[in-house]
């Protein structure tokens, strides 16, 4: 199989709550690249009323840390992208180049609080669909009033959702219930990306391959392959990815 592709991390240092200093990163991205992650997403938080780091100065980040990367022979390429908080004002910071979509493309990783109200995320997923984004949704087994009916998570699959989980919430890292969630969500074909959301070299860590290969043992190599693989390459090069009724 293909290496890894990572959609959602937070490695860039001193940026977000993620990694906290330069070593720190390149420690996440050889430990990436021993787990056999070969591309990532660099996908800092970007909330409203928060001072969010502009795309020039990230851009700056990125190149500084390639260049210790090249300096330290580390094999993994690496894409800008976000995490955003969404807020009412959120498309228009994307057409005005303020939000980041993932590696340029026309998918965006969307954020929503846990608690908020069901009609609250429709209609935000609702109006990133209508600016002509395609919102991928983070680490989607944490929105409760989602996860709560498998009817909702469809209907957001069939306006255009799609679904990323986080390798530690399938292997159990955040409680039982997490993880009988993501198992009936995999049964039901309604995630369409694993991502790690990385944040440091302890417990939300860069890696993907222990759960990658429990999901091609318990579910088969096609879906390990969509959902590590296929789907984010799709994301990498702005490519449709196909609903769940297509599947």
């Amino acid at each position: 199989m293909e290496k890894y592709i990572d959609i959602h991390s937070h490695i860039l240092p001193g940026i977000d709550d993620g990694s906290d200093s330069m070593e720190t990163s390149l420690k996440m991205l050889r430990m990436a690249e021993k787990d056999g992650i070969s591309q990532m997403i660099l996908t800092p938080h970007y909330k409203p009323w928060h001072r969010n780091t502009d795309h020039i100065e990230i851009r700056d980040k990125v190149a500084q840390l390639q260049e210790r990367m090249r300096q330290e022979e580390i094999d993994v390429r690496l894409y800008t992208g976000g995490e955003l908080y969404y807020h009412s004002s959120l498309t228009e910071e994307l057409d005005q180049g303020m939000a980041e979509t993932l590696a340029g493309s026309g998918y965006v990783l969307v954020e929503f609080d846990p608690l908020v109200d069901y009609d609250y995320i429709r209609n935000g997923i609702y109006a990133l669909l209508m600016g002509g984004y395609y919102p991928i949704a983070a680490h989607v087994e944490r929105y409760r009033n989602v996860c709560c009916k498998t009817d909702r998570i469809i209907e957001l699959m069939e306006m255009g959702c799609l679904m990323q989980v986080n390798a530690g919430s399938i292997m159990g890292q955040y409680g039982i219930g997490t993880k009988q969630l993501t198992k009936k969500m995999l049964k039901q074909n309604m995630i369409h990306f694993v991502a790690t959301d990385a944040h440091d070299l302890d417990r939300r860590t860069p890696c993907l391959s222990r759960c990658a290969e429990y999901i091609g043992r318990k579910y088969g190599e096609t879906v390990r392959r969509r959902l590590f693989y296929d789907h984010p390459m799709c994301v990498l090069q702005n490519e449709y990815i196909r609903n769940r009724e297509e599947d």
